[in-house]
């Protein structure tokens, strides 16, 4: 998935209203921002091979640190730690953990039998939501548009500022959509690993969206 990640942060910025959206997409996408740093580094491996879903051309190979069953809830046990030192905000730090944990979840409905439940391990699942192009649009744009209804509706606009940072980021998320939708494989792996890292705008975007709404 990729907007259903960005969903689970809209929702969960509803479920914890003192934490930032910034943090909540952070949170969302933890193990997303991981992996092109690990395929960089050569410490798991992804192929490109288009047709190998209706979705998305990669064959991931090897990823147990980013994406295994167990590594993430250690990842997300770590988050949840650092956010309540942090701010200490139990409530937030609760539903920050589980926001990571909802990218494994989500990523076990989309994906062919891949995911790992624990590094070394031969069990692999996955759901194969990916199959089929109408099934992946109805489930993840209903995702998205369910947790932008609840953030905007438990959230209000702060006097004087503009929704400009909101609405942009909502129209760039869905053209980032389709383009990966429609658009042609990845020309590298380096390549796909240094697009990936973009996702950390889109991280500092729900900051910047969380200076406009209260």
């Amino acid at each position: 998935m990729f907007i259903g990640h960005y969903a689970a942060g809209f929702a969960a910025k509803a479920a914890a209203p003192r934490a930032s959206l910034g943090t909540m997409f952070l949170a969302a996408c933890f193990i997303d921002l991981l992996w092109p740093t690990f395929l960089m580094l050569g410490v798991e491996r992804v192929r490109i091979a288009p047709g190998i879903t209706a979705v998305t051309p990669l064959d991931f190979e090897h990823y147990p640190v980013s994406h295994s069953l167990l590594a993430v809830l250690g990842w997300a046990a770590g988050f949840a730690l650092v956010y309540q030192l942090l701010r200490r905000y139990p409530r937030g730090a609760v539903v920050a953990g589980l926001c990571v944990v909802s990218h494994w979840v989500l990523d076990a409905i989309s994906h062919r039998p891949d995911l790992p439940l624990y590094p070394g391990g031969d069990a692999r699942v996955g759901l194969g939501l990916w199959r089929s192009m109408p099934a992946t649009l109805v489930v993840e744009l209903t995702l998205f548009g369910a947790a932008l209804w609840l953030y905007v509706r438990t959230t209000t606009r702060v006097e004087g500022r503009s929704q400009w940072p909101l609405w942009s980021l909502v129209g760039f998320l869905l053209l980032v959509y389709i383009g990966n939708l429609a658009g042609a494989p990845p020309p590298s792996v380096p390549a796909l690993a240094w697009a990936a890292q973009a996702q950390w705008l889109l991280v500092a975007w729900g900051y910047w969206v969380e200076r406009c709404r209260a």
